[in-house]
């Protein structure tokens, strides 16, 4: 290697952390990624309510249904929230990035 190879530009400062638009874009990826698995933990939660022989001893399979039903509507609405999000952060990503000019 010689010795200017490795060198930057004057007045051009490394960047220390991700911009903040891509720090965001990468958070709500993270998120909508973690969504089956709290879907399938919340979808999971009545196989933990108590069963009985007797009506008063266990849930009703109404709401255990009812319930099933609910979180799977808050799922899909939890989906919807996170592609519309993405969508509007890929495009105001497009905008011009801000430059990495160090001022001194």
């Amino acid at each position: 290697m010689s010795k200017g190879e490795d060198r930057q530009p004057q007045g051009v400062r490394p960047s220390l952390f991700l911009e903040r638009q891509s720090y965001r874009r990468r958070r709500l990826t993270d998120a909508a990624r973690l969504l089956p698995v709290l879907g399938a933990a919340l979808i999971a939660i009545p196989l933990l309510w108590p069963s009985g022989d007797a009506v008063q001893d266990g849930i009703p399979l109404s709401s255990a249904i009812l319930y099933i039903f609910s979180c799977w509507v808050v799922l899909i609405a939890a989906s919807l929230i996170f592609g519309f999000a993405s969508r509007h952060k890929t495009t105001n990503d497009d905008s011009e990035p801000e430059s990495d000019r160090w001022q001194p």
